[in-house]
């Protein structure tokens, strides 16, 4: 490696010497990173309130050459793809010529000629691609993969650290990619749920790299770009306070579940939304399980705490609206294992026992783990330390922001239930059910979800199946097509417990039944018979017409449940199209794929 002389260099005798001794000793991948943290200059890689995009101003104000960049995303509810566009317009502000597509919308032949490919990605289910990634991921991973040796590629992953297979679907992409020949040009980064710091590093590691790669040189940042100043947009990272205008039990008296509906106040904030997007929450914690959790604990309440640069707070308020603690999670356990002698947890965390770690952690809390292994770390600071954010929590959106403007509504339905000898409640859930009332404020933000949207053409037929709060988007959807004098054939399948207590919105769906915006329903209340009845059994029933609605060209929505509902409406739509077109299991596979590639099956699951 070249040396650096204080006569070759702008660096004193001293900084020579010292950057002499450092060089040599980095690895490509740090090496990678310290060139891209320069090229971005002297911002930094985040300031909390800002989104990504403000993260990474333009960094060259000249460049010898544009490259083209391919960002590829694969979203359930929007995150990636949101990112993506971040990615986007950070990237043309750099002078690189970028282009954005969903995998689904991208087509594979096109992957040999790509130089540089950028893949943002969440994870679903149990280490699943989501939908719109589903024919990319199964592509990229057969025989039919091309070989890709001159690509260079970065991923970044976006996953939930409470599920075993965290970010699994982006790390499937790197390895496979890599196997396929490309080259990383930045390395991997996994998110957890509070993404927006590593993806803004990530960000500007990957524009040093494509600087570095294209052998490009900064003359000088432009002054006129160092005082941009971004839009103030009300976001993820910068939620508004919204106002509550009504909060009302749907249930009828008598049932087994609680149904909030909200109304809540956007006046103000600039937010818009599309039916199909969602709302998301940032809930507190109940103050009765933080008080149990006080209780155990040797700190007191008011014990200061820092829980990110800037912001001190009483333990009391960041185990209240801060940290999470409803939820546990391998990496924590491990966590607190380095600050904890307790053998007992130590003989949990011992190799082999990945099966009693995940039946330990199924239906336990924060107050557990104290319990059980007692408190940890030398102070209330060391104690916080391991605990992640509290994540936001995303609703869809139950109202049309024309039929209702300045407003947004949301159903959330309570959940309670019983673990390991104590009563749980939802943590966002029971927030709205017990203690939000009209006149209280909630930090919010819009989640879109270009995944979930009605058909462009407003005379195209729509199959809606949305049994419990899964029915949500649909009332969206119906308000909006009434407002817009949209009266395509509709559908709705909704299903509950017992009608005279569960039929969520009945009065406003008979009312559109009535004027035709809505043009059929069928229900499946399961417990008013002997034998339970589902959606999907209503679906079977009416097979044939449902089948003659899709050979029209109709659109077909599932929210709801993945795990139970949608899985098992899934096969059933397979079965359907088996009957009716006389088809083989694999002929009805491929034309429910066909379905999805013109986004005429679409899913809000969760």
């Amino acid at each position: 490696m070249q040396q650096l002389q204080v006569l070759n260099s702008p660096f004193s005798s001293e900084q020579a010497e010292l950057l002499n001794r450092l060089l040599p000793t980095l690895t490509d991948s740090q090496r990678m990173w310290l060139s891209g943290y320069l090229a971005a200059g002297i911002q930094p890689a985040f300031i909390p309130g800002n989104s990504m995009q403000e993260a990474v101003q333009p960094q060259l104000a000249k460049q010898a050459a544009s490259k083209e960049v391919t960002i590829l995303y694969g979203s359930q509810s929007g995150n990636a793809r949101g990112l993506a566009k971040n990615v986007e317009k950070a990237l043309e502000a750099n002078g690189f010529q970028a282009a954005v597509s969903a995998m689904s919308d991208f087509k594979p032949n096109q992957l040999k000629k790509v130089r540089n490919l950028l893949i943002i990605v969440s994870t679903h289910g149990e280490g699943d691609p989501p939908d719109n990634a589903l024919t990319f991921h199964e592509l990229i991973h057969s025989k039919r993969a091309p070989k890709l040796a001159e690509l260079h590629f970065s991923v970044l992953a976006l996953g939930d650290s409470s599920y075993e297979f965290f970010c699994q679907t982006g790390k499937d992409f790197d390895k496979r990619l890599e196997e396929l020949g490309g080259t990383r040009l930045y390395p991997r980064f996994d998110c957890d749920v509070d993404y927006e710091e590593p993806a803004a590093e990530w960000l500007q590691g990957v524009i040093g790299s494509l600087i570095e790669s294209s052998q490009t040189q900064s003359s000088s940042v432009s002054p006129a770009a160092s005082q941009q100043q971004a839009e103030s947009v009300y976001s993820r990272s910068n939620p508004f306070k919204a106002e509550i205008l009504e909060n009302i039990n749907l249930n009828g008296r008598g049932s087994n579940k609680e149904t909030r509906h909200l109304e809540i106040s956007l006046e103000g904030s600039g937010l818009t939304f599309e039916p199909g997007d969602s709302l998301g929450i940032y809930p507190e914690n109940d103050p009765a399980l933080v008080d149990l959790l006080l209780h155990e604990l040797p700190w007191k309440p008011e014990e200061p705490v820092t829980v990110k640069p800037g912001d001190v707070r009483p333990l009391e308020n960041a185990l209240l609206s801060f940290y999470e603690i409803t939820i546990l999670t391998k990496p924590l356990l491990e966590k607190i294992n380095k600050l904890s002698s307790n053998e007992k947890l130590q003989r949990l965390l011992a190799p082999g026992q990945a099966e009693k770690v995940r039946e330990y952690i199924k239906g336990r809390d924060l107050l557990d783990l104290i319990r059980d292994f007692g408190p940890w770390g030398t102070s209330a600071q060391e104690f916080i330390s391991v605990l992640r954010k509290i994540p936001a929590r995303l609703y869809s959106i139950a109202s049309s922001l024309t039929a209702n403007p300045d407003e947004v509504h949301v159903t959330i339905g309570a959940v309670r239930f019983k673990a390991n000898g104590r009563k749980r409640n939802g943590v966002c859930s029971i927030f709205a059910a017990e203690r939000l009332q009209a006149g209280d404020t909630i930090p919010v933000f819009i989640q879109h979800n270009e995944n979930f949207k009605l058909p462009q053409n407003p005379d195209s037929p729509i199959i809606m199946v949305g049994p419990g709060t899964g029915v949500a988007p649909f009332r969206s959807f119906m308000q909006e097509r009434e407002e817009l004098g949209a009266y395509g054939k509709s559908w709705l399948f909704f299903g509950d417990q017992h009608f005279t207590t569960d039929f969520l919105y009945q009065t406003e769906w008979q009312k559109w039944l009535k004027q035709g915006v809505l043009t059929r329903m069928d229900v499946a209340f399961s417990r008013d018979q002997e034998e339970k009845v589902y959606v999907q059994h209503r679906m079977l029933e009416h097979g044939k017409e449902l089948f003659q609605w899709l050979e029209e060209g109709a659109y077909f929505y599932v929210c709801g449940a993945e795990k139970n509902m949608a899985h098992d409406v899934h096969l059933t739509l397979l079965e359907i199209i088996e009957q009716e077109a006389g088809l083989t299991r694999e002929q009805a596979e491929e034309y429910v794929a066909n379905l999805q590639q013109q986004k005429r099956y679409q899913r809000d699951v969760y």
